[in-house]
């Protein structure tokens, strides 16, 4: 059951919570009317992140073109063809899948393409794991794209749910575009350019103000 907007999200177990949170709220209280009265709907529920990099990213690979719920299926089914119940998801246990084991978890063949170039990629310590705290956003975008079936959204989302980087707007999701058009623009089309300049006032914090926008459409979070 959906719930209901203002009764606060508990942060899942294992998880961390950024801790500008707090200072980007009032931030954003302060600068932006919509947010000064969808914030305080959402009581203590908070963006967070399960602190794994690997699944972020896999998580992330299962739910394009997809429903959340539906991508929650298959991420449940896929997840337990390589881990044993309660332990997290390995590179390596990913890339030792057979393709076909992969497709009867509901994967598409690309996306199974997809998945065992993530898994090599972290397997064979292709990416700069260690460094990315201190790499900046874009540097991070670039080095993640190079995998397959990672592209700008998928990184962005990774920035915003795994580093919790602060003042990211991904203005190719479509939801972000949508909340914008519905509490900014009442309903009317909104192009790129548009929500950039909404997304002015935001900074340095526009992924707070990204995650707000979403639980105004969506009060249950994503889970990545």
């Amino acid at each position: 059951m959906p719930r209901a907007a203002g009764q606060p999200a508990p942060v899942p177990s294992g998880h961390v919570t950024p801790p500008y949170w707090d200072d980007a709220c009032r931030h954003l209280s302060r600068r932006d009317r919509v947010l000064k009265k969808l914030i305080p709907k959402f009581g203590e529920a908070r963006l967070s992140s399960r602190g794994d990099a690997f699944t972020t990213l896999a998580r992330s690979i299962v739910g394009q073109q997809i429903s959340v719920k539906a991508a929650q299926s298959v991420w449940d089914r896929f997840s337990a063809l390589a881990a044993a119940p309660g332990s997290a998801l390995q590179a390596a246990q990913v890339r030792a899948l057979e393709p076909a084991r992969m497709r009867e978890a509901g994967l598409s063949a690309r996306k199974c393409e997809y998945l065992l170039d993530l898994a090599r990629h972290f397997a064979g310590e292709a990416l700069h794991e260690a460094d990315w705290q201190a790499m900046d956003d874009e540097a991070i975008i670039g080095e993640l794209v190079a995998i397959r079936g990672i592209g700008r959204w998928t990184a962005e989302m990774f920035l915003i749910f795994h580093l919790m980087r602060p003042n990211v707007m991904p203005l190719d999701d479509l939801g972000l575009i949508k909340g914008i058009s519905l509490n900014y623009f009442s309903g009317e089309p909104v192009s790129r350019a548009e929500a950039r300049e909404v997304g002015e006032a935001w900074a340095p914090y526009r992924s707070v103000a990204t995650w707000y926008i979403w639980r105004s459409l969506d009060p249950v979070p994503s889970d990545y």
